[in-house]
């Protein structure tokens, strides 16, 4: 039984002084003040080919796949921070997510990355919607992949003059939204956790 929840942390951008890096940066500052063991990665350390199943039968799965599903099925939960692009996801966020689908084992010991993993979504972006759209079809596409996908989601808009100099959200009610989140993602990971 895992009473302290294992959080993986991770921003679907890697553009430098990325908003959403920062919006990464304040759930992992939010979640330190709570129970649980947090790790964050940037997707710059597990650079990936483009999806493609004829590179896949030619070459196998590529072993930045495996270590990232390593990683994902290692944790109770995970918070996944993107960008909106023309209404969408990232390719790289994407990507990330298709190419780990691929894996189902790790050598002869199977892999479950995705299936029934706590998962908090949030966006950030200069514009007034917050990247609001990117989140209606990540939630879509990691709920179909098995996520259990918390509701307390934030679309930050506005990225631009959101953080303090601390990269704190510097409005109140975004904070305790974001307080809201964590404490979400907290209680249903230590409560799937513990019933595992």
């Amino acid at each position: 039984m895992n009473s302290v929840p294992k959080i993986l942390i991770l921003a679907g951008s890697l553009r430098s002084g990325s908003y959403n890096q920062k919006l990464a940066d304040a759930y992992m500052a939010e979640l330190a003040m709570r129970d649980c063991d947090i790790t964050a990665i940037t997707l710059a350390d597990y650079s990936l080919p483009l999806m493609d199943e004829d590179l896949e039968a030619e070459k196998g799965i590529p072993v930045a796949a495996v270590k990232l599903a390593r990683l994902f099925a290692m944790h109770d939960a995970i918070v996944i921070v993107g960008p909106e692009y023309n209404g969408s996801i990232t390719p790289l966020l994407k990507n990330t997510i298709d190419w780990v689908s691929r894996v189902s084992s790790d050598g002869e010991k199977a892999l479950f990355p995705y299936k029934n993993k706590i998962c908090a979504v949030a966006s950030a972006s200069p514009g007034a919607m917050g990247g609001y759209s990117s989140l209606t079809h990540l939630r879509h596409v990691l709920v179909r992949l098995g996520m259990l996908v918390i509701s307390e989601q934030l679309a930050l808009g506005g990225a631009a003059k959101a953080f303090d100099e601390d990269g704190r959200l510097a409005d109140e009610r975004l904070r305790k939204m974001l307080a809201s989140a964590c404490d979400s993602l907290i209680e249903k990971a230590t409560l799937l956790g513990s019933s595992c």
